[in-house]
């Protein structure tokens, strides 16, 4: 089994456990020669560091790196030379992995690990020296943490006009080119003013963002404008994070709320950011003025939920209770405004309140997701110990639709109160929604959801007797044909699918086809004309006339039942 390794690296640790580490050497020696994977080299190096054989474990890193020749490989064979003590040896590796690889092929890795173990033996002309060689051949596409380690090594250790020089005048003049070519390409402005931010001259920075949003989307459409504001976005942030200064952030703020044409689409997230840096600085007042005037101009729902997230935190409710309420004024459809409403008059423990608003929100002509609304105050309700509640509205909930889940949902929660009566009414919520989905002719499929959901429950908690009553009303499933017609009437084909079909249906399907067909007969008889009675004897002509009447309506009465069956 040469290639099972597990099988290897037990065999080693049991001979190394028995004290026997020439055998176990000679177990390795015999395992590297089918070349495995890399962590069968690296074991082999830990048993020799172990017992402190560095020329055998540097023998095996020789052996390891030509096997397995990658950077990190190379990187690892230098990094135990210099652990070990060996600088000179080190070095070595770094040169030779270089010679290796030559310069087809040129890993920006293998390049900042030796210019980084330059740097920690104090080699700084060796360290720049072997950064500038790798920026000139490195491929620029594969030289961005080069770039940055060549940064910050000048930084450290070099001058500013060395890092300027080399790095950033290169990508500068590149985002420039861009810049020049298309003014409104907002994503080479970030990169640009990274570029900036990063040499640290404040007033160099500045400048470029007041160049950046100089240029304004031509086109009044909010999709143009998202990338655009983030610049401005990104200039408070640095007035007020980097620069430090409270004043200039305001102006910035300011100028990007005045630029927006509000009128035609705003960003909640300019007025949220402007207001809670009014707050930072301890301007309640102007932040409330700034988000009243955004609610004004331009209400939206992320401002709304904003001011009230910012009144709530300062514990301001009755403030809370008016942008509620105007927020409702606003935009009265939607659920979710007048859940968290009354879920604040139920934490502020004024359950009035919070009834109030409920029943005030289900009665509104147009809401976004009514059945959540419904749910949220049944929660409530239940939560409230208030069943009798609960019980009325799910009965006016039952009124305005008969969906299946509202019935399963009913009765779960009858089931919910565990009384001894629990059981009983649960099973008569049952059997009123079987009774109205059948009246209101609902989907089969509701039918089946139903019933299997009755199953269920009897199941848990009735006897036999009831689940043979609920096993009488579950339906037949069969296998059907219909006809396929296009979006334009022409016929398809035929397609199979299930349908459903229930003992209460079938009991009902006879009588109705026995109506129909005595309608039919009564037409058939009114449009016959009355035949002429033929003279007779009377007396000898009875007799044949009656049999043959009696012969008739059996003959009727024999069709009729073979129709109906």
């Amino acid at each position: 089994m040469p290639r099972a390794n597990q099988f290897w690296y037990k065999y080693t640790y049991m001979e190394e456990m028995l004290g026997n580490i020439a055998g176990c050497r000679q177990v390795f020696e015999r395992w590297m020669e089918w070349q495995p994977h890399e962590q069968a080299w690296l074991s082999y190096v830990n048993l020799e560091m172990r017992y402190k054989e560095l020329d055998r474990a540097r023998a095996v890193y020789e052996r390891f790196v030509l096997v397995h020749p990658d950077v990190k490989n190379w990187i690892r064979y230098a990094r135990f030379e210099e652990q070990n003590g060996f600088i000179n040896g080190a070095r070595q590796v770094f040169e030779r992995a270089v010679e290796f690889y030559g310069e087809e092929h040129m890993y920006e890795e293998l390049y900042v690990s030796f210019a980084r173990f330059e740097e920690r033996q104090k080699e700084f002309e060796r360290a720049r020296t072997i950064f500038k060689y790798a920026m000139d051949n490195v491929p620029k596409e594969t030289a961005a943490e080069l770039l940055k380690s060549y940064s910050v090594f000048e930084k450290k250790h070099g001058s500013r006009v060395g890092i300027e020089d080399v790095v950033l005048n290169k990508r500068k003049l590149q985002y420039q080119e861009e810049l020049k070519a298309d003014a409104t390409n907002y994503d080479a402005w970030f990169d640009y003013l990274k570029i900036l931010e990063e040499e640290g001259n404040q007033d160099a920075v500045r400048e470029g963002y007041e160049k950046a949003v100089a240029n304004v989307p031509p086109v009044e459409e909010k999709r143009y404008w998202r990338r655009y504001i983030y610049l401005w976005i990104k200039y408070a942030i640095f007035e007020e994070l980097v620069a430090e200064n409270a004043d200039r952030t305001r102006q910035v703020y300011r100028a990007c709320i005045g630029l927006i044409p509000h009128k035609k689409f705003t960003f909640a997230k300019v007025w949220l950011l402007c207001a809670q840096f009014e707050v930072r600085q301890k301007c309640l007042g102007d932040a409330r003025k700034l988000l009243g005037m955004a609610i004004g101009k331009c209400p939206k729902d992320k401002i709304f939920r904003g001011y009230i997230e910012l009144e709530i935190q300062l514990r301001e409710f009755e403030r809370c209770r008016v942008l509620y309420e105007k927020f409702l004024e606003f935009d009265p459809g939607n659920c979710s405004t007048w859940i968290k409403y009354a879920d604040l008059e139920g934490i502020l423990g004024d359950v009035g309140r919070a009834r109030g608003i409920y029943n005030l929100a289900i009665n509104q002509p147009r809401l976004d997701m009514p059945e959540m609304l419904w749910k949220s105050f049944i929660d409530f309700e239940i939560e409230q110990k208030a069943f009798d509640r609960v019980r009325q509205l799910y009965e006016r909930l039952l009124e305005r639709t008969s969906h299946v889940k509202v019935w399963v949902s009913y009765a779960q929660f009858e089931m919910s109160l565990a009384d001894e009566n629990a059981v009983q009414r649960a099973r008569v919520v049952f059997r009123k929604a079987l009774r109205a989905l059948q009246i209101n002719n609902s989907e089969k499929e509701e039918r089946v959801i139903l019933l299997e959901a009755w199953m269920d429950f009897e199941t848990e908690h009735g006897d036999a007797e009831s689940k043979a009553d609920v096993q009488k009303e579950m339906p037949k499933r069969v296998k059907k044909r219909r006809q396929i017609q296009t979006d334009d009437g022409v016929e398809a084909g035929w397609e199979e699918y299930f349908d459903y079909i229930f003992p209460s249906d079938e009991v009902a399907q006879p009588n109705l086809k026995l109506l129909a067909m005595a309608k039919q007969w009564k037409l058939q008889k009114q449009a016959e004309p009355e035949p002429e009675p033929a003279p007779t004897s009377g007396e000898d002509t009875a007799p044949s006339t009656s049999v043959a009447d009696d012969s008739d309506a059996q003959r009727e009465r024999e069709d009729t039942g073979n129709q109906s069956e």
